[in-house]
């Protein structure tokens, strides 16, 4: 293997190697990464007969990889020019399974440490979200606005302490070109990080002239930050099309003159389906006051979009996007479902993210204009 200033060539090749206690038959490791939302597998392959594995892998890209055992568990770790050994727990044997994701260690090099870092940021991130949830839901209050408030506050003050965790990450560990995968949440808020994030790139391509991934990831959130000034409140919202089960497209353009709520869903997704109902309740309050309903699904299997449409009898238009929402969740600058958003009568964006109560109150304001 050929490396440069600590960097890998662009077809390097390491060992991932562990034993998983717990051996799923019939199911596999997998090696995936994300090419923006797309979720691209790299390899699958088998534990030994005594649950180990010793896997080559070939690199052509370098950066963030995930390994996944057996669909029970993932580890994120820098892939490039580092052997790394992990072990999982795999699925219980007892008869009550309780899936709360575990940490597990990278044992690998300088790259990886800082992965190492960022993995336990997020997990136990994971872990004090759950446990503020189940404290606030336990908790008794005088009223419900009350209990969302306490709620909102406790998630918000999560929130800036990751903010300040993984910042702090990124300054410890700006000469290590792993660096680039806490670079990734950073841009979320790139315009509170800004100096921060062009600091970082100007080190590592200064240390690491033309690396590929640095100028990869800076193209990317470039890309991004003119997507986002699009999704801006108060601007056209973005046009697209595609087709519903009868084969008629349909898009933003086709509902013009009335507002428009669009659901990016998917029926692998959980909350998306537990927010069906509200979203029938709403349709039900203002189908006749001139809000329209559309339906994007994500999902990868028209067959699985199919029988969800047919289990929920929403009543309201349903389309499918193609390549697995590839292309509208990078036009609509979103990662997470359901997102929802409300469009105006002139087709200008005016709320996004919209759930429950805070959907209601969006409609009814645009219907006092």
């Amino acid at each position: 293997m050929v490396i440069t200033l600590g960097v890998a060539s662009a077809q390097g090749k390491i060992t991932l190697k562990g034993h998983v206690q717990f051996e799923q038959p019939g199911a596999m490791m997998e090696v995936y990464k994300y090419d923006g939302s797309e979720k691209i597998t790299v390899a699958t392959f088998d534990v030994d007969k005594d649950n180990n594995f010793n896997y080559e892998l070939k690199i052509e890209d370098p950066g963030l990889y995930h390994l996944d055992c057996m669909k029970w568990e993932s580890v994120s770790f820098w892939a490039e020019d580092e052997d790394i050994e992990v072990n999982f727990r795999g699925r219980d044997t007892a008869r009550m399974i309780i899936k709360n994701p575990l940490f597990h260690q990278i044992k690998g090099g300088p790259k990886n440490e800082v992965i190492n870092h960022l993995n336990y940021v997020n997990h136990r991130n994971y872990q004090m979200m759950i446990a503020i949830s189940q404290t606030v839901y336990r908790s008794s209050f005088t009223s419900d606005k009350d209990k969302d408030n306490a709620n909102k506050a406790l998630f918000e003050a999560l929130s800036k302490d990751y903010d300040e965790r993984i910042s702090f990450l990124a300054n410890l560990y700006s000469d290590r070109t792993s660096v680039l995968a806490i670079l990734q949440p950073m841009a979320t808020n790139y315009d509170r990080n800004r100096e921060q994030i062009e600091m970082i790139f100007d080190n590592l391509l200064n240390l690491y002239p033309n690396y590929q991934p640095a100028l990869k990831l800076k193209e990317r959130i470039a890309r991004n930050l003119e997507l986002k000034k699009k999704m801006e409140v108060g601007v056209t919202a973005p046009d697209f099309s595609y087709p519903t089960l009868e084969g008629k497209s349909l898009g933003p353009k086709d509902f013009r003159g009335k507002v428009l709520l669009i659901d990016f869903w998917a029926s692998w997704c959980g909350p998306c389906r537990a927010e069906i109902p509200n979203l029938k309740e709403a349709y039900a309050m203002y189908k006749d006051k001139g809000v329209e309903f559309l339906s994007v699904s994500i999902d990868k299997k028209p067959e699985d979009w199919k029988k969800a449409l047919t289990q929920e009898e929403m009543p309201w238009p349903q389309i499918l996007a193609p390549n697995s929402g590839k292309e509208i969740t990078e036009l609509y600058q979103f990662s997470g479902i359901p997102f929802i958003v409300l469009i105006d009568k002139n087709g200008r964006l005016v709320g996004k993210n919209l759930r429950g109560q805070a959907l209601k109150e969006a409609i009814e304001e645009q219907l006092k204009r």
